[in-house]
């Protein structure tokens, strides 16, 4: 079975985003604690590094339109598809996902959507996908079946409980 490949947000990304968001708001970086102070974000996903923020860590929360800069690379035309929302990332430049054979954020029993989107920006299916004790192998079989499809060009996974964007993975 294939494996897929998470992607965090694109370097290039992350550097304009470090100063500017998505929804065009200056960055406001803050220092993450524990004790909620200013804001608990302590273990949240970090969409640069693709790993839990840690106590102490300078991060930001910023609106990231993953579709839009997607489709800003290969042409697409998304159309209403277009959303942007909520994300972490780190306030200084880090050093992208440590390991790159497993998923992030994968706590078993989490719920994701994961979302299929043709050549041309639009949704063209989705399932709901509950993460299973084996991960990896359930993260490969869905997105083995989202790839099944011709059609599918790249699939965001999102969490369910607050719909934010997790990760992106392109056909290969």
């Amino acid at each position: 079975m294939t494996t897929y490949t998470p992607l965090p947000i694109p370097p290039a990304a992350l550097k304009e985003l470090r100063v500017t968001d998505d929804a065009g708001r200056a960055v406001e970086p803050y220092t993450a604690r524990e004790d909620g102070v200013p804001v608990d974000c302590v273990g949240s996903p970090l969409r640069c590094c693709l790993r839990g923020i840690r106590a102490g860590e300078r991060v930001a929360l910023v609106s990231y339109a993953p579709l839009r800069r997607w489709a800003a690379e290969t042409g697409a035309r998304p159309g209403a598809y277009d959303e942007q929302g909520p994300v972490f990332l780190h306030a200084e430049e880090c050093q992208g996902p440590p390991d790159a054979d497993r998923y992030p954020f994968d706590r078993p029993g989490a719920l994701r959507t994961l979302r299929r989107y043709d050549r041309a920006g639009r949704i063209v299916g989705g399932r709901l996908f509950e993460i299973p004790e084996d991960a990896t192998a359930g993260f490969d079989a869905a997105l083995a079946e989202a790839f099944a499809d011709p059609e599918v060009a790249l699939v965001h996974v999102r969490a369910v409980e607050y719909g934010c964007f997790q990760f992106e993975v392109r056909r290969g």
